[in-house]
């Protein structure tokens, strides 16, 4: 029985389902879920492009961010920790940059936060000696650095839309000829609101406990999170689900598990959460802001002229990580670190 025959018959049992629950199961159902059948991940012949793939400055950079806020931290031994590696193409940029620092090899254990058997199979090709737990509560205790590119935007959503009388929750039904569709729940008790009929709010249902595990790891033992990802800092009322595949998008509700689900984040209630913890927060910052801050035109300047035939190539890929209207603006980049720390660089 196919994923969507699965969800089909569990709706006509139980009743229309979250748009979160959905993406739970269309993401991480064990058997047929996005995650656990695809190997390919974020690379050219994946169903999407990630900033590490785009081009190798950008791992470099963020192993020589990673490389300073150790010898912030008094240059411990400590877990580099990172959350939805993908192929492991930016943890070996990251070790590749910082392999000349001196003790930070020594110091650092590698430890991925990965579901898929198959992405760790890939990431352990990669990166011989990492370590892997399936949630971050199960990485060893201490001192920790932690990145997570792309991750925030993979946890599961509710969504709810505003009508003439009131506020609805999306979900997700069966019509009469067998089709998933959408519709939208009976009026809901909620307090008033400015927004027009028609604006969509969104809610990512697991990120008030990864900001606790965070709190629970920075408050333990000195240490700094790192979250790159496309998202906004002021809600624009907008419906932001949406399914790639084959580098399109698709209908989120055609084909579930075969399409990557993913939705914007809510930066400013990343920053709210984790201020309400106790953690210092710095950003959030767009990408092209944070990368040049860390030098990146300094760096794709360097490597053409060490490589003039790919200094064609390699503004190309610098444009693509900064420009306004590549990533550069969308997505957003914010530091949770443990209190008393000195600011982080790039912000």
């Amino acid at each position: 029985m196919s994923l969507r025959e699965r969800l089909v018959e569990y709706i006509r049992e139980n009743g229309p389902m979250t748009v979160a629950d959905y993406m739970a199961a269309c993401l991480y159902d064990p058997q047929d879920g996005y995650y656990a059948t695809r190997p390919a991940i974020g690379g050219a012949d994946a169903d999407f492009i990630t900033a590490p793939e785009a081009s190798q400055m950008f791992g470099e950079l963020i192993g020589l961010w990673c490389a300073h806020e150790w010898d912030q931290l008094g240059k411990p031994a400590f877990s580099l920790i990172e959350l939805g590696p993908g192929r492991g193409v930016l943890m070996q940029d990251v070790l590749r940059a910082t392999r000349r620092i001196e003790g930070f090899h020594d110091s650092s254990s590698v430890v991925f936060i990965e579901m898929s058997a198959p992405l760790r199979e890939e990431q352990g090709q990669r990166v011989p000696d990492a370590e892997w737990a399936l949630r971050l509560e199960d990485a060893p205790p201490g001192p920790s650095l932690i990145v997570g590119n792309e991750f925030l935007d993979c946890l599961p959503i509710r969504q709810f839309v505003r009508g003439e009388d009131g506020w609805h929750e999306k979900l997700v039904g069966v019509a009469e000829d067998g089709r998933l569709t959408f519709g939208l729940s009976a009026a809901l008790p909620a307090p008033d609101s400015d927004d027009e009929p028609g604006a969509v709010r969104e809610i990512a249902t697991g990120l008030e406990s990864l900001i606790y595990e965070i709190e629970r790891r920075l408050h333990d033992a000195p240490g700094r999170v790192l979250l790159i990802d496309y998202g906004y800092v002021e809600p624009e009322g907008a419906d932001t689900l949406q399914a790639l595949k084959s580098h399109a998008k698709v209908d989120p509700i055609e084909t579930p598990g075969e399409a990557d689900l993913t939705a914007h984040v809510d930066f400013a209630r990343v920053a709210r959460l984790a201020a309400q913890a106790g953690l210092d927060v710095h950003g959030p910052a767009t990408q092209g802001q944070f990368l040049r801050a860390l030098g990146v035109d300094l760096r794709c300047e360097a490597l053409s002229r060490a490589n003039p035939t790919h200094a064609e190539r390699l503004a190309r890929e610098l444009h693509r990580l900064t420009s306004p209207d590549q990533m550069g603006a969308l997505f957003k980049v914010i530091c949770l670190s443990s209190p008393n720390l000195p600011p982080p660089a790039g912000f």
